[in-house]
């Protein structure tokens, strides 16, 4: 119900020139709109997840926006300086993408590349030199991508089990169990590649032919490198994007993270972005300590002078927001209307 009068009040400000006027006010000009991204889809995966996945064709429209409505997008080291010194140029965008997915390499760069726009990529590092499918999404999609609506699982699994796919809840219940039964038996990467495969199996998809074709796989280090030569800024995101409760946890997977991309890059990365959007009690400081400069969370609002550099807001874009209320983010006026948070920030 809220989502249709959203758009509604925001298709009226555009309509009395409000979202041209608060583009060009001095309010606008004091922030920053930090965007974020996760997969540009290789196939169907926008329709699997549309709130993760956009198809190239959406966001090649997402690039023309911003180059029609004479957005300056910078680099985010150079955006953060910009913010807190009060000298953004008008306008101003960042574009992040989260994970360092394959499919950054293969759909969304060219398009950067062709727009002549820079990009930061947050990289967990430990599936990009483990360059498998990442388990729970790949479990997820192939659930659901699967023609098989009733499933036994039983021999898989052990114990009598049937998955009912048919539903989006029966399709998290399967992966609950799934998950459940690797970590009963607290199974390594590779051994949960292997229960992949069986599942894919089990489900009649060819496993083979999507790993060929990386789908949900990251980055391998050798493409990490290249795409930085080509001008991508990498930074921090954990090595195995995972919200540790205790100092200790954080500080390990920083600099496992860090120092693996240290190896691959040559330079030390100083910006992070908190898996998930989860940021726990003790994290900005516990950051500070480890010698990151700034953290953006999955907070839906416009950075300006006044955010904590540890505790950025950025806007998560895909397939279901649709251009209206993308034009709003960019001209500013979807801050002035309330958010619905997608993760959990403080816990």
């Amino acid at each position: 119900m809220l989502k249709p009068l959203k758009r509604g009040a925001l298709r009226t400000m555009k309509h009395l020139g409000v979202y041209r006027a608060c583009r060009d006010s001095a309010w606008r000009r004091r922030r920053l709109l930090i965007l974020c991204y996760h997969g540009i889809s290789l196939d169907d995966e926008h329709r699997w997840d549309p709130q993760f996945y956009m198809s190239p064709a959406d966001f090649e429209r997402r690039l023309e926006l911003l180059a029609a409505g004479g957005y300056t997008v910078l680099p985010l080291g150079q955006a953060l300086e910009q913010l807190y010194a009060g000298t953004l140029a008008p306008r101003s965008v960042c574009l992040t993408f989260d994970d360092g997915l394959f499919d950054f390499q293969e759909r969304a760069m060219p398009l950067l590349e062709k727009y002549g726009f820079p990009a930061t990529v947050y990289l967990t590092t430990y599936y990009s030199d483990f360059n498998r499918p990442v388990f729970n999404p790949f479990m997820q999609y192939v659930m659901w991508k699967s023609e098989r609506t009733t499933v036994d699982a039983s021999a898989l699994l052990g114990r009598e089990t049937v998955w009912e796919l048919r539903s989006a809840a029966g399709r998290h219940a399967a992966l609950v169990t799934l998950l459940q039964f690797a970590r009963a038996r607290d199974m390594s990467a590779a051994d949960k590649d292997k229960l992949a495969a069986r599942v894919c199996a089990l489900l009649g998809i060819d496993y083979d032919a999507l790993v060929e074709r990386r789908m949900l796989h990251l980055l391998t280090p050798e493409e990490v490198a290249r795409l930085a030569r080509r001008g991508v800024d990498f930074q921090l995101h954990t090595h195995r994007h995972c919200n540790p409760r205790d100092r200790e946890g954080l500080a390990r997977e920083i600099i496992d993270n860090r120092r693996r991309m240290e190896e691959i890059l040559g330079e030390s990365p100083v910006d992070f972005c908190y898996p998930s959007g989860v940021c726990r009690d003790g994290y900005p400081e516990w950051l500070a300590e480890l010698g990151v400069r700034s953290a953006t969370t999955a907070r839906a609002a416009l950075a300006s002078p006044d955010s904590h550099i540890m505790m950025l807001p950025r806007v998560v874009d895909s397939t279901s927001l649709d251009t209206l209320e993308f034009e709003g983010w960019l001209t500013g006026v979807s801050a002035a209307i309330p958010q619905r948070h997608w993760h959990v920030e403080v816990d």
